[in-house]
């Protein structure tokens, strides 16, 4: 079904490669809407969302008594407007990411706990797996998983080799093709999310053992890196076609906050949902100022969330870009999303 994936990135020198060390401010004119598959009201992910306000997601812990499920939910998101949506004949599901089209990305698992990527379009699934994931073996699952999707039949995600890291690529739904991602320094790249004009949003993990996200053309230039000043861990898990990423970082004191990055006046925003401050994750955007993720509330039940952000409200001052040599780039250790995201693991 998939062809063979397209030549690793030869030529790192020709990339531009910055650094921004941010701090990100709180900002006025954000509302936030929990919103909570009645299916499962203690686990719910918020994972994507198009211009129309169609949201994916999933429910379930991700035990073997309580699965994860995935969905969709359209406006005015009442308990009747969720789809369940899961690949036929899986243990569990998460859609993960979908377009403007209705198409939608994400992976599933078997009793094993193998991941599988998938694209769905219409009715029909069609299975996603890089050929250089390994099949497994000696009790270790495979794990390939897609995250996002343009409008382009492009579909971002990766694949975990057989030491445990992860290889970020495109995917090109048209004709099969696999493009790997690479950031120089990096132990473990992967690839969050990708736009209609090619831009890939990712993390990557370094030597310290920290996290770092990049932004990054779908054909390996431009490559751009971010954190967040003083955070161990700063990942963007989505962007949109308005020059905006979202994600999360975690400070120094080990709290999670949510984050809205915008390219253009290099600023970034504080989003933290009030009932889960310090546990805060923003994983989708759209360009008409819908954001979605999830939150930890005071119940320990991990809760979808949607921000609507006025775009009429001033952003916070701007950020210096610091360039540095491709030899300085240092990175991530272990996302928030992808330790939720692996079908299987344990869920905080």
């Amino acid at each position: 079904m998939v062809s063979k994936r397209a030549k690793l990135l030869s030529s790192l020198s020709a990339l531009l490669v910055a650094i921004a060390g941010f701090s990100p401010n709180a900002r006025a004119g954000i509302t936030f809407q929990t919103l909570d598959n009645g299916a499962d009201p203690t686990f719910n992910q918020l994972l994507g969302v198009n211009n129309s306000g169609t949201i994916s997601g999933y429910f379930g812990i991700g035990s073997a008594t309580n699965p994860n499920k995935g969905y969709t939910l359209a406006p005015p998101y009442g308990q009747a407007n969720y789809t369940s949506e899961n690949f036929p004949g899986s243990f569990q599901t998460q859609v993960v990411g979908l377009n403007n089209s209705g198409q939608t990305v994400g992976f599933w698992a078997d009793q094993g706990g193998n991941n599988f990527g998938f694209i769905k379009s219409g009715v029909n699934f069609i299975q996603v797996v890089d050929p250089n994931t390994p099949t497994g073996g000696l009790g270790i699952p495979m794990v390939n998983q897609l995250l996002g999707v343009n409008d382009h039949n492009q579909a971002a995600g990766f694949y975990t080799d057989a030491n445990g890291a992860n290889h970020g690529y495109v995917f090109n739904a048209s004709t099969g093709a696999f493009t790997e991602l690479s950031v120089a320094g990096a132990t473990s790249v992967t690839a969050t999310g990708i736009n209609n004009s090619g831009l890939v949003s990712g993390f990557f993990t370094g030597a310290n053992g920290n996290t770092q996200s990049f932004l990054e053309n779908a054909n390996g230039t431009g490559l751009q890196t971010f954190n967040v000043a003083g955070a161990t861990n700063t990942t963007f898990f989505g962007l949109n076609n308005t020059g905006q990423e979202v994600g999360s970082y975690v400070d120094a004191n080990g709290m999670m906050h949510g984050l809205l990055f915008n390219t253009a006046t290099q600023t970034a925003t504080n989003i933290d949902d009030p009932n889960g401050l310090g546990t805060t994750t923003i994983n989708g955007i759209n360009d008409t100022g819908q954001l979605v993720g999830f939150y930890v509330g005071g119940d320990g039940n991990t809760h979808g969330v949607l921000v609507n952000v006025n775009a009429a409200v001033p952003e916070p001052a701007s950020m210096a870009l610091l360039g540095i040599g491709l030899t300085a780039v240092l990175g991530y250790g272990h996302r928030s999303r992808l330790k939720k995201a692996k079908i299987g693991a344990n869920r905080a």
